[in-house]
């Protein structure tokens, strides 16, 4: 009475719970069922984030010293990049962090409800206090519920008691003691556990942070941001570079000073250079170009639950695949049966038949799937058993309420088989489905025509004659059988003396467009394995329709692994390509087997015992529509549409996000070296400083930002399906990148020194380079030619950022329009230089003057030479590789 107390309490009718309407309201009144997100930080945090270095308290130092020896526009210069530099960053940040909210709602779980007498799935965030929840195994649970009903119910509670061992339900239990434990309240289940084992129904008591889970949150803050592999080592390499700029820097300033040259003026230069060197906006670039890479495979129907996903899928060299709704259409089709001793078409038998009718009977009851007319729920199988006894005249719905179930053994990965207890009049019949070789065991009747006897070795061999049959032709052949009792059962005598009905076969057919993908995924040097419950004869019929294995060989059953030893398995494990009659804790040595013969591997999966070999695979992809809340948890990837195609873009899509990240780095690191060449080289040979302070601040402001995200986010390569997969060790700084960024770094640095000499050729009169007296040059040539140099520099490395687009390719292969923001990035840029060169007041800040028309084609003639050698290089190479 305790309960129904409860129900009258939150005005729930626990037969068709909460109407939408008052859903709606009690949402509105109390808020969504989530925990309280942390406080975000305020702007000034993450501003004080982005100035909290080193680097930037020198370049402050440097600024105020300006400011006190009355170099007023250096000071304001300084500043405006230091600020500049921060907001950008913040901007970066916060776009990053959007992204990355917006895939956390993505990835939700799930939760059945029941609202106006219909039962529907829905965010868990929109569960109210009073709904209807329905659990089943591998779900997670909502809120914290009261049951009311419960069929052999397990709820995991590890998450909230610390107990490993899944606790017993029982909506019957009642307690007159307050302070009974949690882990000892049996007709509760608690939000964020899991139910491994059997159904229940129960009334929602209490959401969000009002709940025994919230009440923990309440005492935890956590903010810790994952950073990616990748980026890890760029923080790292970036540490290196800083450590390394600091040491050119104060070699700079020591031979400058030695040199004899203005104090202020080469501690400006030296403080400029290392924070010009360090690419401290790498970080903030890669997390922006994945979080944008990841919206971008939302829309391609793949959610990426944890970014670093995203670099392994580029990786990927085995993709093993669940057979069912991945690699077929997943609607499930009764087309044959096999009964009274007789194989049938679905259309020639009918429930006049006795026999006929009471495997439909069976079929119906012993499912747990719902469909109507525009809705399905439940497994692809059970529903095509339904939709066929249904199309025979026989209504789930009237046979439900006829034959009440009384008592069910939930199907399980070890039995393969589904019992269900009902009532039939005076005696309780079981009524049993499941795989034919667990079933047959124990049968010890047949019935052929309405009529029962033994069960005879000839009958064994036929059933078993028919399944290979049936299985040759792909068709998923299930058994039916019941047990007729006027006494009272227990659990353990459910399965035991069953009566053979008979056999359906039906069949998934392949999607149409895993073939092309499957075709795409050999040309990229992945490999397919199909993995699947099914019979060993049916896997082989598909995956020779979708060219996964071509003779028997190339496959192996559940229990022929079982007789392999972990080494055996590796030796064999690359020839195999179809794995049948398999358990979902065969797929965890089957991924280990992978992963020792040095393989990348990526796992499919959908539920609650596929939760550990999602973890051991590199990438675990779980299903978005069959898949349990379990196997999404463990993933790294969940599919919404369940569609191994989607894996095979997510792949490609893991791939070229992963070079256009490399682009932007390789472009960054050969522009700083760029900076650091043309500088360190004029002070070396004992000129006058090629740039100043703030031309170096200002030409890293520019190539730090639009140039960089822009390659980030460049066009998907067409061919990189033609590439075989990236070794997991693979460099990005490997000697071929290396010596590219320094060989571009040297080429642009060079390129901004002859500007430079060029325009004090020209500015002092001199005939030629050689006959310049350095000593002695007038602030308006030095000026004139520090301009030149400073175009040269800014304008070279936003022509150096076409030169990223393809490591092979010709710039006009891959289309020099193709990526807009790029070539935006280059207009703009070039048109923020000319302003600053043609604003007065610029004029003044940057210590540049307005230049002549032939001026500016000598720069653009001298910027554009790195394209020019590149392009020369990438031809050799196309040659000779």
């Amino acid at each position: 009475m305790e309960r129904l107390s409860e129900s009258e309490k939150l005005h729930t009718n626990v037969e068709t719970g909460l109407t939408t309407e008052e859903a709606q309201k009690r949402l509105k009144e109390n808020g969504p069922n989530q925990f309280d997100e942390h406080q975000k930080d305020s702007i000034l945090v993450l501003l004080w984030r982005q100035m909290n270095s080193m680097l930037i308290y020198i370049l402050i130092a440097a600024a105020m010293i300006s400011l006190f020896v009355g170099e007023m526009a250096d000071a304001i210069i300084i500043l405006a990049v230091i600020i500049l530099n921060a907001v950008i960053g913040v901007i970066q940040e916060a776009k990053a962090e959007k992204a990355l909210e917006e895939l956390k709602k993505m990835s939700t779980p799930k939760a059945v409800v029941k609202r106006d007498g219909v039962i529907q799935e829905i965010s868990s965030e929109e569960v109210v206090v009073g709904d209807v929840v329905i659990l089943d195994a591998g779900r997670f649970v909502p809120a914290d519920i009261q049951l009311v009903e419960t069929a052999n119910l397990k709820v995991e509670e590890s998450s909230l008691t610390g107990e490993s061992v899944a606790v017993d339900k029982d909506a019957t239990w009642e307690s007159l003691n307050k302070d009974v434990p949690l882990g000892d309240q049996k007709n509760m289940a608690f939000m964020s556990t899991l139910a491994t084992y059997g159904r229940g129904i129960g009334i929602v008591v209490r959401i969000g942070m009002d709940t025994e889970i919230g009440k923990i949150a309440k005492m935890l803050a956590n903010k810790e941001k994952e950073m990616t592999p990748l980026q890890k080592k760029l923080d790292e390499v970036g540490k290196v570079l800083g450590i390394g700029a600091l040491a050119i820097s104060a070699a700079l300033f020591l031979i400058g000073f030695l040199q004899g040259r203005e104090i202020l003026d080469m501690f400006l230069i030296a403080v400029s250079l290392a924070v010009a060197a360090i690419p401290e906006g790498l970080p903030a670039i890669v997390t922006i170009v994945l979080a944008l890479g990841v919206q971008r495979m939302i829309q391609q129907n793949a959610v990426i639950r944890k970014l670093p996903a995203v670099e392994t899928l580029g990786a990927v060299s085995v993709i093993c695949s669940d057979k069912t709704g991945t690699l077929t259409q997943n609607k499930m089709t009764v087309t044959n049966v096999y009964t009274n001793d007789t194989y049938h078409d679905i259309k020639d038998i009918s429930l006049q038949n006795p026999t006929v009718e009471r495997m439909m009977r069976a079929i119906t009851l012993c499912n747990d799937a719902t469909v109507e007319a525009d809705k399905q729920t439940g497994d692809p199988t059970e529903i095509a058993l339904i939709e066929v006894a249904e199309k025979l005249g026989m209504n789930k719905d009237e046979t439900d309420l006829d034959y009440p179930r009384m008592d069910e053994l939930a199907f399980d990965s070890e039995r393969k088989m589904m019992s269900t207890v009902h009532q039939e009049q005076d005696m309780k019949t079981v009524y049993v489905k499941g795989a034919i070789e667990c079933l047959l065991p124990k049968i010890t009747e047949i019935e052929v025509e309405g009529i029962r006897r033994l069960i005879t070795d000839k009958d064994q061999e036929k059933i078993e004659k028919q399944v290979d049959e049936m299985s040759e032709k792909a068709l998923r052949v299930l058994g039916v059988a019941y047990k007729p009792s006027l006494k009272e059962m227990d659990k353990a005598t459910y399965e035991k003396d069953l009566v053979f009905l008979g056999l359906t076969g039906m069949i998934d057919p392949p999607r149409e467009e895993v073939k092309p993908s499957i075709e795409e995924c050999h040309d990229a040097g992945i490999r397919v394995v199909m993995i699947t419950g099914d019979h060993q004869k049916t896997a082989l019929a598909i995956a020779k329709e979708l060219h996964i294995a071509e003779h028997e060989d190339q496959t192996m059953t559940g229990v022929e692994l079982n007789e392999l030893s972990d080494t055996k398995l590796v030796e064999k494990v690359d020839s195999i390509r179809v794995f049948a009659r398999v358990s979902p804790e065969h797929k965890v040595r089957i991924v280990q087997a992978l992963k020792n013969r040095g393989n990348i591997v990526s796992m499919t999966g959908d539920g609650v015992n596929d939760a550990p070999s999602l973890k051991e695979a590199d990438v675990g992809v779980a299903m978005g529509i069959t898949g349990t809340d379990v196997a999404k948890g463990a993933a790294d990837v969940v599919l919404t549409d369940d569609n191994f195609s989607t894996i095979t873009h997510a792949v490609e899509k893991g791939r070229n996000i992963y070079k256009n990240i490399k682009k932007s780095i390789l472009f960054l690191l050969s522009c700083n070296l760029g900076e650091l060449a043309a500088l360190f080289i004029g002070i070396l040979l004992g000129w006058p400083a090629p740039l100043t302070a703030v031309h170096i601040l200002w030409v890293n402001l520019i190539t730090d930002t639009m140039p960089a995200i822009a390659l980030g986010v460049d066009p998907d390569d067409p061919d990189v399906m033609k590439e075989k997969p990236r070794p997991a060790t693979e460099k990005i700084f490997s000697k071929r990148n290396i010596s590219f960024s320094i060989g571009n770094g040297l080429l642009i640095g060079v390129l901004t020194l002859f500007a430079f000499m060029e325009g004090l050729k020209i500015y002092t009169g001199s005939s030629t380079m050689l006959t310049m007296d350095l000593k002695h040059v007038s602030d308006e040539a030095l000026i004139h030619a520090q301009t030149m140099a400073f175009m040269t520099l800014s304008i070279s490395q936003l022509f150096h950022s076409f030169n990223l687009r393809s490591e092979r390719k010709s710039i006009f292969q891959v289309g020099i329009f193709k990526n807009r923001l790029l070539v935006f990035a280059l207009l703009f840029g070039i048109l923020i230089q000319m302003a600053v060169v043609y604003t007065p007041l610029f004029n003044t800040w940057f210590h540049v003057v307005p230049l002549s028309w032939e001026d500016w084609l000598f720069i653009l003639g001298l910027s554009i030479l790195p394209i020019v050698f590149n392009e020369v290089v990438k031809g050799i190479r196309r040659v000779f590789d």
